[in-house]
């Protein structure tokens, strides 16, 4: 496949021209014209992109790639050595932030609401592309064995910040992958048991300790695994490339 029709056909998926976002979504950096080989992964780290390099990759497709507003501009440092590397090897890297995020089929928000098993009912923010999302459980839980479920599907324990009434049931909930814990205001708004993002601020344990919300931090990187992985899944099946997952460990 050539890169430009990976480009073309990602963007048909995603829609990135409809999302105002904080970096370029598509091809960032170009490469090799001929895609066989595709390594996804959640960050293109230099780690990632030293793997990408020994699997012999043509593209690596991220949902944290470069270019983001506010960086220094200048290509230097790591930002120059992650470049160099790239481009020596001729590999196209491509990158996709809030287009994957709230993607209902292959996003990260839906698949972590999968994973979760909570019924996805909306956009938090009441239209169709918020990126925070709520949902019910098919049954209520405690603060606790919800926990518990984060930790047994993500495979680290969350940090857990109960709210004033620490006895109070979970069947509403609303979600934001990765750095979304602001959206907390809005679920407590919206009158919902707990809020789950990736991230934790200082305000935010307030925040739930105050308006009877449970909170749970699940990990930027842990909450975003999933929807780049469904992807080059998607990229694997249906247009019959060979796409491998690099999971990078993150604790973050």
């Amino acid at each position: 496949m050539n890169n430009l029709q990976l480009e073309k056909i990602l963007n048909e998926k995603l829609s990135p021209h409809l999302i105002k976002d904080y970096a370029p979504n598509g091809l960032q950096v170009e490469g090799k014209g001929q895609i066989k080989k595709v390594v996804t992964g959640v960050t293109a780290s230099q780690a990632l992109i030293d793997k990408a390099v020994e699997l012999k990759a043509d593209a690596l497709l991220v949902h944290h790639g470069y270019f983001w507003k506010g960086e220094p501009e200048p290509i230097r440092g790591m930002k120059g050595k992650r470049i160099r590397t790239l481009i020596k090897n001729d590999i196209n890297l491509l990158g996709y932030h809030l287009p994957l995020d709230i993607h209902p089929e292959l996003g990260n928000n839906a698949e972590l609401a999968r994973l979760l098993e909570i019924e996805v009912e909306g956009g938090l923010e009441g239209h169709a592309q918020s990126v925070a999302m709520y949902g019910r459980l098919k049954s209520p839980l405690t603060g606790s064995e919800f926990a518990e479920r984060i930790q047994r599907v993500l495979e680290r324990m969350p940090l857990h910040i109960s709210p004033d009434n620490t006895h109070k049931m979970i069947e509403t909930v609303g979600w934001c992958t990765g750095g979304g814990q602001d959206y907390i205001e809005l679920a407590a708004q919206n009158g919902l048991d707990a809020f789950v993002s990736g991230e934790i601020s200082e305000r935010t344990t307030y925040s739930a300790r105050e308006q009877d919300i449970h909170y749970f931090a699940a990990g930027h990187h842990a909450t975003e695994r999933y929807g780049i992985k469904a992807l080059g899944e998607w990229l694997a099946k249906e247009h019959g490339l060979d796409v491998e997952f690099i999971d990078i460990d993150n604790p973050v």
